[in-house]
């Protein structure tokens, strides 16, 4: 009776019609160039809305190398400054890998403030606003104790290079 339906629905035109679209409509494509050099175009990240640990971090700040997928996953707080995100970013970042060319990252209020496009103004960096998500970190982090999520870090590292 169920497939009966469905093929009503499918070949109904009013259903057609009036049938509600669950998805956003697609934006228009931003053609992103393939990086040439390793830690020369990087994505960036937040996974955020994790219970505190023991030390108050609450979030996943997620940094991806585009040509080689190597990433870095540095655990901080929520209440953070820009200087505090920007000198983690020199100390981790561009200390190992220079500083990119490119960012991608998504439209996240970290992202959009003006000190942060002045930073990589600075810096010579081109940020370029998209969204992605590590649905993959989530879901190892997730099933286990919640407020010891830094613990589970290196495990999520490992799912993502196996995703």
């Amino acid at each position: 009776m169920k497939r009966d339906i469905a093929d009503f629905v499918a070949k109904f035109l009013n259903c057609q019609h009036v049938k509600v679209e669950h998805q956003k409509p697609g934006g228009m494509t931003q053609e992103i160039n393939i990086p040439t050099w390793k830690w020369e175009v990087i994505n960036m990240d937040f996974i955020t809305g994790l219970p505190h640990t023991l030390r108050k971090h609450d979030s996943i700040w997620v940094i991806v190398n585009r040509v080689t997928k190597s990433a870095h996953f540095l655990v901080v707080k929520t209440t953070y400054l820009m200087e505090d995100y920007a000198k983690l970013y020199i100390n981790k970042i561009v200390r190992l890998h220079g500083v990119p060319l490119s960012i991608i990252s998504d439209r996240g209020p970290h992202f959009t403030s003006h000190l942060w496009r002045s930073f990589h103004k600075g810096l010579g960096t081109y940020v370029n606003l998209r969204y992605r998500s590590f649905s993959v970190i989530e879901q190892v982090l997730e099933p286990n104790n919640p407020n010891q999520f830094s613990r589970d870090l290196p495990m999520a590292h490992l799912k993502f290079y196996d995703s």
